[in-house]
């Protein structure tokens, strides 16, 4: 399973958290261990060329977006957003 996020799973100022931590927390909580992908740029740029890094190329093409965190099961299922990540490891604990 790989956890793609922007820069880390650091702890962030940020209302609730940064989302990458978020869902990395959310799924070691549920007892997963994902390898964490950094793809670098910021979902608060547009999709411009100095903010297509190939991390986030390879998000867009993964789903359509070019937002993280994404979570890529080994089963190739891929889930997009801290929400949907930590509701994705609640229902399936490790």
């Amino acid at each position: 399973m790989k956890l793609y996020v922007c820069w880390g799973t650091f702890p962030s100022p940020m209302p609730r958290g940064h989302p990458c931590r978020q869902a990395y927390l959310a799924l070691t909580r549920a007892g997963w261990e994902p390898r964490v992908e950094r793809v670098f740029g910021t979902a608060w740029l547009p999709y411009v060329p100095f903010n297509l890094t190939p991390g986030r190329v390879h998000v867009k093409r993964m789903t359509g977006h070019h937002e993280v965190p994404v979570l890529r099961t080994d089963d190739g299922e891929v889930v997009q957003g801290s929400q949907a990540i930590a509701d994705w490891a609640a229902a399936n604990p490790a």
